[in-house]
């Protein structure tokens, strides 16, 4: 159970969410979002309070541990789908990575493929904060160096808070950390 929790994020913000498992890391992430209901929560973004953020437009994005890409699409299709942005879409493909896999349907990527194409889609989106949740989790270092630096391209117009098990990853990119601990969260 979370309490009195406060988390400031500001765009230009990679924020660190450390703790045990099962202290509460996810919760946040979720009721932040607004995919988990709480009695009483506030967010703020730029100066309007926001009741369900996950269906207010180019608020907040949400990178769960599991997968959200329908394994039937293809690689285009689903960057089609998830980008609107119609020259950001010609610059997400344009990445070798993205390149190399384009034809393919989602279930004949391999983890690290659909890890980084997912997260690729979720900082491309129009989205202010962006929740990534054990980015790293399962990747080989080659994936997790061009998760790292996708991170770090996208905090100078969106604020990221990020946890993952892979601290030393996270700690190499954060300029704010903070620690949960027993529902508490501390700076």
């Amino acid at each position: 159970m979370l309490s009195d929790v406060y988390l400031s994020c500001n765009t230009g913000d990679i924020v660190g969410l450390f703790g045990r498992n099962g202290s509460g890391k996810s919760t946040f992430l979720k009721i932040v979002f607004g995919s988990l209901s709480v009695d009483n929560k506030h967010i703020t973004i730029d100066k309007k309070k926001l009741d369900k953020p996950f269906s207010s437009k180019n608020a907040i994005g949400f990178l769960p541990q599991n997968q959200f890409i329908p394994n039937y699409l293809k690689v285009k299709t689903s960057v089609n789908l998830f980008i609107e942005n119609h020259q950001k879409i010609n610059l997400f493909i344009d990445d070798i990575v993205i390149n190399k896999i384009r034809g393919k349907k989602i279930n004949e990527l391999s983890f690290g493929e659909l890890r980084y194409l997912e997260i690729k889609i979720l900082l491309y989106s129009e989205n202010k904060f962006i929740l990534p949740e054990e980015p790293f989790q399962g990747l080989s270092p080659i994936y997790v160096e061009k998760i790292k630096d996708l991170i770090l391209d996208s905090k100078r117009d969106k604020g990221i808070i990020i946890t993952d098990h892979n601290y030393s990853q996270v700690l190499e990119i954060v300029n704010k950390l903070y620690m949960i601990k027993e529902g508490t969260l501390f700076f």
